[in-house]
């Protein structure tokens, strides 16, 4: 007799699994293991003011700022990217929401993660060194600071975004209907789990991780990453 699980058995245990992976649920799990006291990145309601004040958008360093203004681009692409799944699941899969879906994951290629590799390679390592002198930090054994936060959403972004994509491609090679429809939801379901993770961590950098560099760091220290970003992207 044959034990071997099915196509449609082995879909379902890998959705279970992403389940047990969901990077919302693991920052949730996070959130309830740091040490003695609240994060400014982690607050009881993770739109609440962190208590770090706030600073002008014009008040910002120039560098600082073209962050910002790609994140409120990134924004509008993320209201698309909902709106596209919302449709989905109201009215069923189309050509048109089939061509929004692939903009949005084409944007998140092009833009997304080229943005995040800026910060993390430019912005983010001196910006360490200034928190933990400053004792803005996690009280653990290794000092965790609010860089670590941003380039572990970073990643978890990355991932999900790949897993959302698989998910939908695997979609039109089932074919079995029901097995398409699970994946389908299960693909839509991870979407929504996309969006709330990345408008939650722009909000974190706009809102926190920006007024701490730009009260930590200096215009001239400001000055001299902008170059270095303009001189590594600059066509050869």
């Amino acid at each position: 007799m044959d034990h071997h699980p099915t196509e449609e058995q082995l879909i379902i245990m890998e959705i279970h699994k992403l389940h047990w992976i969901d990077p919302l649920r693991k920052q949730a799990e996070r959130g309830l293991e740091v040490e003695q006291g609240l994060s400014p990145m982690d607050p009881p309601d993770a739109y609440a003011p962190s208590g770090i004040e706030p600073v002008p958008v014009k008040a910002l360093h120039p560098f600082l700022r073209q962050f910002r203004d790609e994140h409120a681009l990134f924004q509008e692409e993320l209201s698309a990217f909902e709106t596209a799944i919302l449709s989905i699941q109201k009215s069923g899969y189309t050509k048109d929401s089939d061509a929004k879906l692939r903009h949005f994951f084409h944007y998140f290629d092009q833009e997304f993660v080229p943005h995040s590799r800026r910060e993390e390679a430019a912005l983010f390592p001196l910006l360490r060194q200034r928190l933990i002198a400053s004792g803005e930090h996690g009280s653990g054994r290794v000092p965790t600071t609010a860089t670590e936060v941003m380039e572990d959403e970073h990643a978890k972004a990355m991932q999900l975004a790949a897993v959302v994509v698989n998910f939908l491609g695997l979609v039109f090679r089932l074919p079995d209907e029901r097995s398409a429809t699970i994946v389908l939801d299960a693909a839509l379901e991870q979407g929504k789990n996309l969006v709330e993770l990345l408008r939650l961590h722009v909000f974190r950098e706009d809102n926190v991780v920006f007024a701490l560099a730009h009260r930590l760091i200096s215009a001239a220290e400001l000055d001299q990453m902008q170059s270095k970003v303009a001189a590594a992207i600059k066509p050869i």
